[in-house]
């Protein structure tokens, strides 16, 4: 199948496949005309690889699961380095947002503490 037929089969746009692809994530051939072709076994591993990074997980984090795309990851037991991998992650998404929380917090204590002729407004021109 061609890169836009596997797009579709797997909601993937065929900019992400050829990400997943330079990532060493699938790979294709190349038809006569220099076109990607893929196998069909290339649908259940793009949809493994999309599982994974709607999961939180990155395409650095998926390449560690490689050996096991081919099948149902969700279905699968979990090994110890996949674990250690998503707690990492889990742990890198915590400060992410710790540190969002802070920046948002000093804003609203900066914004309550103007005093109205002060205050930021909205204009009509800006958000």
């Amino acid at each position: 199948m061609r890169i836009g037929e596997l797009a579709t089969a797997t909601g993937a746009t065929p900019r992400a496949l050829r990400h997943y692809e330079e990532h060493g994530l699938i790979s294709s051939s190349r038809a006569h005309n220099g076109y990607r072709v893929y196998d069909e076994a290339a649908v259940v591993r793009v949809r493994n690889i999309r599982h994974l990074l709607a999961a939180g997980l990155t395409l650095e984090d998926v390449s560690a699961f490689r050996a096991c795309l081919d099948g149902d990851v969700s279905a699968a037991p979990p090994s110890e380095r996949g674990l250690e991998i998503a707690r990492e992650r889990l742990a890198v998404l915590d400060a992410r947002i710790a540190a969002q929380t802070a920046a948002r917090d000093r804003l609203a204590t900066a914004l309550s503490s103007l005093s109205p002729e002060g205050a930021l407004r909205r204009s009509p021109t800006r958000p």
